[in-house]
């Protein structure tokens, strides 16, 4: 019998070859439910599929994740259900018995999982950001396009009451013409320090090599990377910016109907050391202006830790009491006709106060992010609100920001058709990253 190691060298080695199943020879489902894979079983995953799940045509067929401590848990909600701890295995044997998949897993695993996936004509919901790198980015929302399937990125509140009223508000009018926005989160996912020069014991059930993935090798480290602090390393997360970017961008992004960012330019306190993201970052982009906004560039600012919007914006959310807003996570627009602030994941408020009282809020249907995706795969007549079309270039946007963090108070300009940046040719080799050998992907 071939052996585990030598298949996984094998399928390593011949990643995104021609696949050996189109999506038109899948096996119809016998009690036309949508079967899914979910990869990752723990975290986002597990909230993924635990959603997923409250729609009675979804079926949870298989999970795959590199540490088989998470299968327990997996196995006691969804009892049936395959397990396996290699997705090329997976991908192998299972790629006729499932129509859909959640790439739930370190971000610089979704490119590799996903492409494969769309390329065997899956429908994909992967979670944010989009990819770990530009890209990937764009590789995944191409691919997507090719394949006709459904997609759908895990920006859940971007279905939310609250951001689509902020939204509805902005495009009516209600504030006028949009001159700027400010938006910002306290998260502080990034380290200052140096790792540790140490190599600690891979944890039993847990496979470390396959962990890393197309990372350069090094040491596993306890507490550092697995199963929650890769967010602050450069190889593997991409900060604060790309967990939260794609969550609060996708309010602005959608209201002022914007698309790629003409430039970026990082003026944090600090920029990333050579393993781990900054923290209290602040990235400035400049946007083609539209018929949303005043000018015909808009600026838009972002903020994160202990960083905050100017003084002077902040006390534009005075209330009765003349008191600013307590901010923590949200966006401000500064209209001609006056302020909006969206609190991240809560109703949106009207500034000054008195002139906006009584404004009416639109009255809107309810969504459901998971079970919108759901609906478009079964039926497949239309596209899921954040499927990768619209996911893409704002995942990209994002990921400008955190290459711009490297190169502090440096205006990078933005070939959106050309994906490059072709005033800094070091940052531009930022834009897809270096792959370890075996684990290139072939588009």
């Amino acid at each position: 019998m071939t052996s585990r190691r030598h298949f996984l060298t094998g399928a390593a080695s011949t990643l995104f070859a021609a696949p050996f199943i189109t999506s038109g020879l899948r096996a119809a489902s016998p009690n036309g439910k949508l079967r899914h894979v979910a990869f990752g079983g723990n975290g986002m995953s597990w909230s993924d599929i635990t959603n997923m799940s409250n729609h009675p045509m979804w079926e949870l067929y298989a999970v795959c994740d590199v540490d088989t401590n998470n299968f327990a848990k997996v196995k006691e909600k969804f009892p049936g259900v395959k397990c396996y701890q290699y997705w090329q295995e997976l991908f192998e044997k299972e790629a006729g018995n499932f129509d859909s998949v959640n790439v739930s897993v370190p971000d610089h695993m979704h490119g590799t999982i996903g492409l494969k996936a769309l390329g065997l004509g899956k429908h994909v919901y992967g979670q944010k950001p989009l990819a770990q790198n530009l890209w990937e980015c764009r590789q995944l929302m191409l691919k997507a396009r090719e394949k006709g399937v459904l997609t759908q990125m895990g920006i859940q509140i971007s279905s939310a009451f609250t951001e689509r009223h902020a939204v509805a508000l902005i495009q009516n009018g209600s504030i006028g013409k949009v001159k700027e926005a400010h938006t910002f989160s306290s998260k502080k996912w990034g380290d200052m320090e140096p790792l540790p020069d140490r190599a600690d014991p891979v944890p039993a059930g847990f496979d470390w090599n396959q962990w890393l993935g197309p990372a350069t090798e090094r040491p596993y480290l306890k507490g550092f990377y697995h199963p929650s602090n890769w967010r602050k390393r450069r190889d593997f997360g991409t900060g604060t910016l790309g967990d939260m970017g794609c969550h609060m961008f996708s309010g602005w992004f959608r209201a002022l109907d914007l698309a790629a960012p003409i430039a970026v330019k990082s003026a944090g306190l600090a920029p990333p050391n050579k393993d781990n993201w900054a923290i209290n970052g602040q990235v400035e982009y400049t946007f083609k202006g539209t018929k949303y906004t005043e000018a015909d560039t808009v600026k838009v600012t972002w903020y994160d830790g202990d960083n905050k919007p100017p003084a002077e914006v902040i006390a534009l959310l005075a209330g009765a009491d003349g008191k600013p807003a307590k901010i923590d996570q949200g966006t401000i627009y500064l209209g001609t006709e006056g302020v909006l602030f969206a609190p991240h994941t809560s109703t949106p408020l009207l500034f000054p106060r008195d002139k906006f009282k009584g404004h009416p809020y639109p009255q809107l249907e309810p969504r459901d992010h998971w079970k919108d995706f759901i609906d478009c795969c079964l039926k497949g007549d239309k596209k899921p609100s954040a499927n990768f079309d619209y996911a893409g270039p704002l995942t990209e946007a994002v990921l400008l920001g955190c290459i711009a963090s490297v190169f502090p108070n440096e205006s990078l300009t933005w070939d959106s058709p050309g994906l490059k940046i072709p005033n800094n040719e070091t940052a531009n080799g930022f834009v897809k990253r270096s792959y370890r050998k075996g684990w290139e992907i072939a588009v």
